[in-house]
């Protein structure tokens, strides 16, 4: 139990922090952040979440359902612009394939360049 409350407690706070601050982040993201920075810095040990973030990473797509039945009541927008959706996904991963080869080439150039 120990670890559900140190990981709802960063959640909580990310959405405090992001409510009072009108911070652009969504507060569960803030509270992610604030979470790793307490790993990081050791304020948090990893023995004391490491169950229920186990457990909680284990059932993962149980926290898909909503998503998917939210979305089937999209399905009628969907059908009409589905041109629209698969347009920009494959330009999307295009254009990540297009930059992700050409930052590599020029990272395996300079490294040659340096003998590495």
């Amino acid at each position: 139990m120990l670890g559900f409350a140190i990981l709802l407690g960063f959640n909580f706070l990310g959405y405090v922090l992001q409510m009072s601050l009108h911070l652009p982040l969504p507060g569960n993201v803030i509270g992610l952040i604030l979470f790793t920075a307490a790993l990081f810095t050791r304020l948090i040990k990893l023995a004391w979440v490491e169950e229920a973030a186990s457990l909680l990473t284990r059932h993962m797509m149980l926290f898909f359902i909503p998503f998917t039945v939210g979305v089937l009541a999209f399905i009628p927008i969907i059908g009409a612009n589905w041109l629209a959706i698969c347009g920009g996904t494959v330009g999307a991963t295009v254009a990540v394939l297009v930059v992700t080869g050409w930052v590599s080439s020029k990272l395996g150039q300079e490294s040659a360049k340096y003998g590495e």
